[in-house]
């Protein structure tokens, strides 16, 4: 029997909304507050949503266990396996010794920090988030920051930071192209809309991170190379969006500023070189990480290994890179829309979740006509971005002379090592996937849409909430994308704008879901203290959030602003 959902049970929207609220609270208490472990905090969050869906919101008891399970299996595959994969081969590049080379060619570009965030977590994040996204542009700069000898905090939080503004054109442009799909408002209009808000974020977002990283007179004495990176992203991000598509805004906008930045600082140099690798008004963090390679590696010289690369010549330099080389042409060529149809023809396993799958209900107002949410998980194992990760980190553990059995070896300890990092992933995306099919997090929307002059700035909002609760842009332009049209509607605003602003909103939210919080304390290897970085990037997210949501209200009420609308 289909079940509709309910989305003010307690007839009365304020308070079925506060009642909705409860998981997400929950978890984030435990979690940035209390210092509870994350795959607890998780956990107990998950626990209070079944019961809430259940005894609360009256969905049946199966229906509730089926979309926890559902969501469990996407927590596993892509994700989890994004980061298992990213996390191995760093291991097999400390272990070898030449990630100690690629941070000594950095060094090369700049000895300078906060020149090496720009080209490191904004540029060079911005390229795999476009590529791939689902967690692997954090996962990857993460790993690369703390290998440079960031600190935990700094590496976790500042990736976090800076992959906010490409969020929206990640993936190929897969966040465009769901929300056109579940609006059915115009795939280039929505991503000329998106790319005509973004860009001031993108240009922003290059001087937000080193403030945060360094303070306010350190950034200003950059200032020329935050300009050149942001204003050639930012500039690049709104003419492929706008005249072009979804699709390679990221690619493109990401490889138009790393090479801008690494061309400047041939003719500029900072007056003072900034080598702390510590968060300003953190100066007394002690926090460290194990030094993987300084660990002999089982079956593998790693002495020997390190000896290739001593010299730091040109060709080791070359095979320093050769991973991240290999692992960006596989991210890359994964990423391409026919290639992964190709894959999927051949090796998809389409498992449809019986008792969810066509069972659940949305209804108006989030529906504008009675929809069923279907339940069927790709078991795409081929064309899975982790595949292709997981490929490119063989092909480069043979290049640097690893035997099979040493990789077998090195990714039965990775898997270990990471072990309560999938659990806690799995978790956070059972609860996510819950909300969405209870529809909690729809009755936190329609207490949103009832701020009317107000709402362009609540649902921009909106979309960081969604965000923030999911995981995913994507997911949160599916789940209220055509609520944010509805609403427009009603209140006499621009649908493509509030669409838009759903998805651009939600990229200030990508830094605070729990999801990339763990990829991050994963990839730094600094477990449990996903609740240290919580507390750090919750005030970025929420102030930047805010000021999209600004822009979104002058783009809707205020000239010369409105002109960007029509």
């Amino acid at each position: 029997m289909v079940w509709q959902q309910n989305y003010d049970p307690l007839h009365n929207i304020i308070l079925s909304c506060l009642v909705a609220s409860i998981p997400v609270i929950v978890m984030l208490v435990l979690l940035g507050f209390m210092h509870m472990k994350a795959h607890y905090a998780a956990a107990l969050g998950l626990l209070s949503a079944l019961a809430i869906s259940v005894f609360v919101f009256g969905m049946p008891a199966q229906m509730a266990g089926l979309a926890a399970g559902y969501g469990a299996a996407f927590g596993l595959l892509p994700i989890g396996w994004i980061v298992l994969n990213i996390i191995f081969l760093h291991q097999l590049t400390e272990e070898d010794g030449s990630f100690k080379v690629l941070q000594h060619s950095l060094s090369n570009i700049t000895d300078d920090r906060r020149l090496q965030l720009l080209l490191i977590a904004f540029a060079f994040g911005a390229f795999f988030e476009g590529a791939a996204g689902f967690g692997t542009p954090v996962a990857v700069t993460a790993a690369l920051l703390i290998g440079l000898g960031f600190k935990p905090l700094a590496a976790s939080g500042l990736s976090l930071i800076a992959n906010t503004a490409p969020v929206a054109y990640g993936a190929l442009g897969t966040p465009v192209i769901a929300l056109a799909a579940v609006t059915g408002l115009d795939l280039l209009q929505l991503s000329g809309m998106i790319g005509r808000i973004l860009p001031f974020f993108s240009f922003l977002v290059p001087f937000w991170l080193i403030w945060a990283f360094a303070g306010w007179r350190a950034m200003w004495d950059i200032w020329p190379a935050i300009f050149v990176t942001g204003m050639s992203f930012a500039i690049t991000q709104f003419l492929v969006s706008n005249y072009h598509g979804p699709w390679l805004v990221d690619v493109i906008a990401a490889i138009v500023s790393m090479g801008s930045l690494v061309l400047f600082l041939k003719v500029w140099k900072p007056k003072k070189v900034w080598t702390s690798t510590t968060l300003k008004g953190h100066e007394n963090d002690t926090s460290d990480v194990p030094d993987l390679a300084s660990e002999k590696p089982v079956g593998h010289e790693a002495d020997a290994g390190a000896a290739i690369f001593a010299k730091n010549d040109a060709r080791a330099v070359m095979l320093a890179w050769l991973p991240w080389a290999i692992l960006t042409v596989f991210v890359f060529v994964w990423g391409i829309p026919a290639f992964k149809q190709a894959l999927d023809g051949i090796s998809v396993v389409k498992i449809p979740f019986d008792g969810l799958h066509n069972m659940i209900e949305k209804v108006p107002p989030v529906s504008p006509t009675p929809h069923k949410e279907t339940a069927v998980y790709n078991f795409n194992y081929l064309s899975a971005t982790g595949t292709g990760i997981l490929l490119a980190a063989i092909i480069a553990g043979l290049f640097m002379r690893y035997s099979l059995v040493d990789l077998l070896k090195i990714y039965l300890r990775t898997i270990y090592r990471v072990r309560y990092s999938l659990l806690t992933i799995v978790l956070m995306l059972a609860l996510g996937y819950l909300t969405r099919f209870s529809g909690l997090d729809a009755t936190l929307g329609l207490a949103f849409a009832l701020t009317g002059p107000l709402y362009p700035m609540f649902g921009t909002l909106l979309g960081w909430l969604g965000v923030a609760i999911t995981g995913s842009d994507t997911a949160a332009n599916v789940l209220f994308g055509g609520l944010q049209k509805v609403t427009a509607q009603q209140l006499g605003l621009d649908p493509v704008l509030m669409a838009s602003a759903n998805s651009a909103g939600g990229v200030m939210g990508k830094m605070i879901d729990a999801q990339s919080i763990v990829v991050a304390s994963t990839a730094t290897r600094w477990f449990n203290h996903e609740g240290d970085i919580l507390r750090y990037v919750f005030f970025h997210s929420v102030a930047l959030a805010v000021l999209v949501g600004g822009l979104v209200t002058l783009m809707a009420y205020v000239w010369p602003f409105t002109r960007l609308v029509y």
